[in-house]
């Protein structure tokens, strides 16, 4: 075949597989889809992906079928949705470390979060609290401050594992403060919570969901929320930047994720349909009763989230020398 004849023929491939996209799009779907979820069954995306599943397929009139994939700090599951046939049928639900922090904390990361994904929208966000034993004495962040700046060292925090929101969001702390706490890392929120429960370490900053039953109990105090705007459900307690800690923030969100080069028909229909059904009254009273709030921002939206979770996180990674390799 002359030359003349093949750049022929590969021209009328590209210009039919361009056509087949916008069919295949029309047609969707026309079978059920795959919603990976790169954590366990049971954590906290598990229970946003499955609100959301349940209402999705009912909109869409096929079973979305939630597939979980943990491992390496959730970058298997996201790895596979990254390496999935774009043709709408797999869509992920993710949380900012296989997105942003671990693209820092892996040297070798298999997948490329801004190249190899489409994004859709976050759905939901829960607050971190930070928070110390009751026993401590400490009351509020003035005091927390104190003692942290006269002893530097000497106290401790836990932490969901290193390279975690509840790491890093401890370790901007004390970078914001002039202060040095040690780390104290646990396989999960749970021990974490047992080990400041038990007097092992002193604070820690956590998921809401993970400490509001020990707070409302009394056996922990919150001191401060490491977010934006103050927590609804205790608004008596100040930000972090209202205690003068600024850009530490540690919002635990969760997203949804797609293949790149998913049809845009398809990825703007999913985007409207979630955003939609977390924002729907049941769900989000379903979202609320576990300390989280939905949000159904858009796809740009939701590219600024990640980048400023990497601007924050940069520095405090390569300051303390973070890694996951």
């Amino acid at each position: 075949m002359s030359y003349q004849r093949f750049a022929s023929v590969l021209a009328a491939l590209s210009v039919l597989l361009c056509a087949s996209l916008p069919a295949a799009a029309a047609g969707w779907p026309d079978r059920p889809l795959h919603l990976i979820v790169p954590f366990g069954a049971g954590s906290t995306p598990d229970i946003v992906a499955r609100l959301v599943s349940d209402k999705l397929q009912q909109r869409i009139g096929e079973p979305v079928v939630v597939i979980n994939k943990p491992g390496a700090g959730g970058n298997l599951g996201t790895q596979l949705v990254a390496e999935a046939a774009p043709d709408g049928y797999t869509l992920g639900l993710t949380i900012s470390g296989p997105l942003a922090a671990n693209t820092l904390l892996f040297k070798n990361l298999p997948y490329d979060p801004q190249r190899d994904l489409d994004y859709l929208t976050i759905a939901a966000t829960q607050p971190s609290i930070l928070v110390v034993s009751a026993k401590s004495g400490i009351t509020d962040m003035p005091s927390l401050l104190a003692k942290l700046r006269s002893n530097p060292g000497k106290y401790n925090f836990s932490s969901m594992g290193v390279g975690s929101i509840s790491h890093l969001a401890m370790e901007a702390l004390a970078a914001s403060s002039g202060t040095e706490i040690v780390h104290v890392p646990y396989a999960s929120s749970a021990q974490a919570v047992t080990a400041l429960l038990s007097g092992q370490t002193q604070m820690a900053i956590l998921p809401a969901a993970m400490v509001m039953a020990q707070i409302h109990a009394g056996t922990l105090k919150a001191l401060a929320v490491a977010t934006a705007k103050r927590f609804a459900v205790m608004p008596e307690v100040p930000t972090l930047s209202e205690a003068g800690l600024k850009n530490v923030q540690g919002d635990a969100w969760m997203g949804f994720v797609m293949p790149a080069k998913t049809p845009a028909a398809i990825t703007q229909r999913l985007t409207k349909e979630i955003v939609a059904i977390v924002n729907s009254p049941d769900i989000k009273k379903k979202l609320q009763a576990q300390y989280m709030e939905p949000v159904g921002d858009t796809p740009a939206e939701f590219r600024a989230i990640v980048r400023g979770d990497l601007e924050r996180w940069a520095p405090i990674i390569k300051k303390n020398h973070i890694t996951l390799d």
